[in-house]
Order: C-alpha cells, then sequence, then structure tokens
C-alpha cells in the first residue's frame, strides 16, 4: 500500500478506538499480538478500558471558561497537556523509524516521552533526535547491577529528566498470543540500550523469546533496598511505575521514590489485577501532595484523562493508541493521537465547567 494511502486512511480515524483496527490490517501478526495482547484471559486487558466507562461524569455550569489552563508541571517541566507517552518496548516493529519518531511526536506536543530500557534504539539516538521534548527513562533492573549503573548513568548523561523504575516484572506475565507465535525480535532489531549477550533474546522452540529473556535476565530478587540503592544513583527524581496499593505508596515514598505511576503494565503482567482507575483513588490518597501520582492504563479519550484528574492523578499516560498511530504513519501518526486526545480533553475541561487542570475537584465524577 502506498505511503500517500496509509496517510489517508490514518487522517481518517476520529477517535482512538478506531486505531487498533487500522493497526491490525497494517502489522505483521506476530508485532501486532505482541502490542496488543494482554496476560493470561486479558481480563485485566479488557478491564483497564472498561473500568472508565463505569464512572460517570457531573459536570459544572455557568463556570467561565473562556481561559482554560491545561498546563502541568512536572519536576520543573512544565508540559501543555496532561498526557505522556507511556514506556513502550521496541517501536521499530511498529515502524522503521522508531523510537526516535515518537520522541519527535513528543516534542511537537510539548509532552513528556518515557523511553524504554528495552527501546530498538540506544537512548543517546532517542535523545539526539529531539532538542526541545523532555525525555523520562524507564528502568528495567537486570541481574547484573553493573547495567543497571550503566543505564542511569547513561541517561543522565545524555539530558533525560526522571527514571521510572517499573516494579511489576520479575517475571513476564504468562502472554499467550507470544507464546503461540513464539514472539523474536527480526534480526534485525536487538535490545540497543544493552550490549552482548543482552542485545538478543535467546532461541526458544516452545514460548516467548521476550519471556525466556526476562527469565535469563531480569532480577526476580528486587525489594525495598533496592529502590533506596537506584535512588542513590542519580539526582534526577526517581518514580516508582506499577503501584497499585496504598500501603505499596507509602513504601515507595519512604524508600526514595519522589513519584508514582499507578500501571498494572497494561494488563500484560498479573491477570484479574485491579483496573488503575479503579486502584488510583486509594493511592493518590496514601500519598497525598507529597509527591505526583500517575496513572497509565485504558486511557481512551478525552474524558479517561478528566477523571483521572479528578481522582487524584496530576498526569496520565497513554500507550498503545500511539503505537497504532506510529505504525500507521510514523511521526505524524503518532503526532495525530496526541492531537486528538488533546483537543478531546480540552472540550471534556470546557463542557464540565473546569479551567484548569490542577483543580479538577473529586465531586466531577460518580463511581458506579
Amino acid at each position: 500500500m502506498a505511503h500517500a494511502d496509509l496517510h489517508s486512511r490514518n487522517n481518517s480515524f476520529l477517535h482512538l478506538n478506531e486505531l487498533e483496527k487500522l493497526a491490525y490490517e497494517k502489522l505483521p501478526k506476530m508485532a501486532f499480538d505482541y502490542y496488543a495482547g494482554g496476560a493470561g484471559d486479558e481480563l485485566t486487558l479488557r478491564d483497564s478500558t472498561a473500568a472508565y466507562d463505569r464512572i460517570k461524569l457531573r459536570p459544572r455550569m455557568l463556570v467561565d471558561v473562556s481561559a482554560l489552563n491545561l498546563k502541568v508541571d512536572l519536576f520543573g517541566i512544565t508540559i501543555d497537556n496532561p498526557i505522556m507517552i507511556a514506556p513502550m518496548a521496541f517501536q521499530r516493529l511498529a515502524h522503521p523509524d522508531g523510537e526516535p519518531a515518537m520522541a519527535k511526536a513528543a516534542s511537537r506536543a510539548k509532552t513528556i516521552m518515557v523511553v524504554s530500557t528495552l527501546a530498538t534504539t540506544p537512548l543517546e539516538e532517542v535523545a539526539a533526535a529531539t532538542t526541545d521534548g523532555p525525555l523520562w527513562f524507564q528502568l528495567y533492573v537486570y541481574k547484573d547491577k553493573g547495567v543497571t549503573v550503566d543505564l542511569v548513568s547513561r541517561a543522565q548523561e545524555n539530558g533525560y529528566k526522571a527514571i521510572v523504575l517499573t516494579v511489576d516484572s520479575p517475571i513476564l506475565g504468562r502472554r499467550y498470543r507470544d507464546v503461540k507465535n513464539l514472539f523474536q525480535l527480526p534480526q534485525h532489531l536487538k535490545v540497543a540500550n544493552v550490549k552482548g549477550v543482552l542485545e538478543k533474546f535467546p532461541t526458544s522452540t516452545s514460548d516467548s523469546g521476550l519471556a525466556a529473556y526476562i527469565a535469563s535476565m531480569y532480577s526476580p530478587a528486587l525489594t525495598w533496598k533496592d529502590l533506596e540503592w537506584i535512588a542513590g544513583l542519580t539526582k534526577l527524581p526517581v518514580l516508582v511505575k506499577g503501584v497499585l496499593r496504598a500501603d505499596d505508596a507509602r513504601k515507595s515514598l519512604e524508600s526514595g521514590a519522589q513519584g508514582i505511576i499507578v500501571s498494572n503494565h497494561g494488563g500484560r503482567q498479573l491477570d484479574s489485577t485491579i483496573s488503575t482507575i479503579d486502584a488510583l483513588p486509594g493511592v493518590a490518597e496514601a500519598v497525598g501532595s507529597k509527591v505526583p501520582v500517575l496513572v497509565d492504563g485504558g486511557v481512551r479519550r478525552g474524558t479517561d484523562v478528566l477523571k483521572a484528574l479528578a481522582l487524584g492523578a496530576k498526569a496520565t499516560l497513554v500507550g498503545r493508541p500511539l503505537l497504532w498511530g506510529l505504525a500507521l504513519d510514523g511521526e505524524d501518526g503518532a503526532h495525530r493521537v496526541l492531537e486528538t486526545i488533546n483537543e478531546e480533553f480540552r472540550q471534556a475541561m470546557i463542557l464540565s465547567g473546569n479551567n484548569d487542570a490542577a483543580s479538577v475537584e473529586r465531586d466531577m465524577v460518580v463511581l458506579s
């Protein structure tokens, strides 16, 4: 299919829920299933979006919404909307331009991209792709602690503004789509942020290559002491991603975290896990105003962002829709996704009687 045709089709979508079907028609089955799939019976994957549908809005009338403040400040970085790019692995599976294209889309939208440890482009090259787009670095901890020290050091040296430690992946969730497909990276792609034997998956004839990789390389022995150690490696703020409980949120702060990301890994780890929007209020209440609380998983509409702010999030992170946009039209496709949800959020703020993203009140939502 010609590039012009793809561009035309990409421009035809009206909301983010249309994108998955378009990406399904475009991507190879193994790549699509890797991005789209979840763990187990995919109960959590489905509930991540359904949970937002259960929440209703209760708009306020006769509020002056002629001047909106949608900007959010995170660790001294001001972004235009409380909508960021979640960390996502292997973006060159979606498009040859991969992570650099996503970083450029983030820069154009004046938001933050979180770059994955499992990127298919070295973190240095992603940073070089954008001169004015702030980047955070998502960290997986390998058994070899020297790898962790190297990743954190390189992220800091290359201008990344925060470290996002993912804590919900001591092993990989059982993702049956990837098992059936014997998921592997194509020969021309690798885990670009590490070297040597860490760059490629082990050969597996009965399972996902990624599952075998994580089982052999990641440390399942992480504890709160490791969070303290990582926080001590850098002057950058460290956020903990994967928190779903109030007590874990409090322990994160006690162990040196300066931010919390409420996340269930997009339904890709433990199936039957609580949806993130359902977990958010308890975590936000436990943390209070001490550090920013962010949330990812299931955000598909501008009204979802509004609901998350009302329940205690300072900002949201969007994942799969941006991969679909990237797959359809590279940087322009990813940017179009951000433009779409940003405009939906602006309209939701106006129609609900809210004029400041930092001041959305809890009584704006009704929980079913």
